[in-house]
């Protein structure tokens, strides 16, 4: 038996204009055209005007950094949500070898900012928290598919702030009270993020289609991921915040499980010339995570959810994306 449903009427999504959070605020404006829909974004963001332009007049945007905890406030008080999605944080994996320290300043302080501007606004809302899968770390096969029990064991500089970010939730939720539910998200196909591994590829393909590079280049092909499609989780992430139970962590993921070079051979197979392909020493992570299989069965049992697209539909929508934004770039 299903959850009943919250009824959200505003919701403030932070990092809106980043490649997820502006597809949630899509699908928001699309099927839930009751909800008033805020977003927090930095000033100085680059990416925000282009991923918001087909809702921009259906929206409001506050300009605001989570790392400066006056401007959070004034943007949660101004805004007064009942629902929060946070969704912002530096999420390169590879680049948070490189620079550690920003990273984890970010993604612990930015929630940490946030909380404490939801309380000094005197406000409850309900809070989805986006973890993500990486948080577990490299997984022991005796726990794979991998349950909300697994041990957190962080691999990289980004997955140990996110799971501070985690923890975090889970204390302000025991000790403050806060309505706060957890998403750990799986592997997703998110054609407006570059630095993943299938959006790397397919804009690759892409670019070499169009005759403006002539080989493709990656890194650790061995790696196993259960991929989802965008849309599918971003839904999610609103059935989390309606239905799901707060205080609880749920893993997110897709039905679809293979292994990263598995994933580039079916894309080469729908390329429109033949693809060349190497090992860049450089994509090559110091440590890296290469079993990621959720057991998403406790949110489904919680919420009754299921994803909609096929893996064929995700690959295509990848596809179709990247040759369009190739296509502008010759113009």
């Amino acid at each position: 038996m299903t959850a009943q449903i919250r009824n959200i009427k505003k919701v403030i999504i932070t990092g809106i204009g980043g490649s997820g959070g502006s597809y949630l605020a899509e699908y928001i404006v699309n099927n839930h055209t009751e909800t008033e829909v805020h977003g927090i974004a930095r000033w100085h963001s680059t990416s925000t005007p282009e991923n918001l332009k087909a809702i921009a007049g259906k929206i409001k945007v506050h300009e605001c950094d989570l790392n400066d905890l006056s401007s959070v406030i004034a943007a949660i008080k101004e805004a007064r949500p009942d629902g929060i999605f946070h969704l912002a944080s530096h999420a390169n994996v590879r680049a948070s070898f490189i620079t550690p320290l920003a990273v984890l300043n970010n993604n612990i302080m930015g929630t940490a900012n946030l909380f404490e501007a939801v309380r000094i606004a005197q406000l409850d809302p309900v809070i989805q928290l986006c973890s993500t899968s990486e948080v577990y770390g490299q997984v022991d096969p005796k726990n794979v598919p991998i349950k909300e029990t697994c041990p957190i064991n962080p691999a990289n500089p980004y997955a140990v702030s996110k799971a501070a970010q985690d923890l975090l939730g889970y204390s302000y939720y025991l000790s403050y009270g806060m309505k706060i539910i957890r998403t750990r998200m799986f592997a997703y196909i998110n054609p407006r993020r570059l630095d993943l591994f299938a959006t790397s590829f397919a804009m690759q393909i892409a670019r070499i289609e169009a005759g403006l590079e002539k080989e493709l280049v990656h890194g650790n092909l061995d790696s196993v991921r259960t991929i989802i499609d965008v849309r599918d989780a971003m839904e999610s992430y609103w059935v989390a915040l309606t239905k799901g139970k707060i205080g609880e962590v749920y893993n997110i993921g897709g039905p679809t499980t293979m292994t990263v070079g598995k994933f580039l051979a079916l894309l080469k197979k729908k390329a429109k010339c033949k693809i060349l392909s190497r090992t860049d020493p450089h994509l090559l992570r110091p440590a890296d995570v290469t079993l990621q299989i959720p057991d998403v069965s406790k949110f489904q049992k919680r919420t009754g959810w299921r994803p909609k697209y096929s893996f064929e539909e995700s690959v295509q929508f990848l596809l179709d994306h990247c040759r369009n934004v190739v296509k502008k770039e010759k113009i």
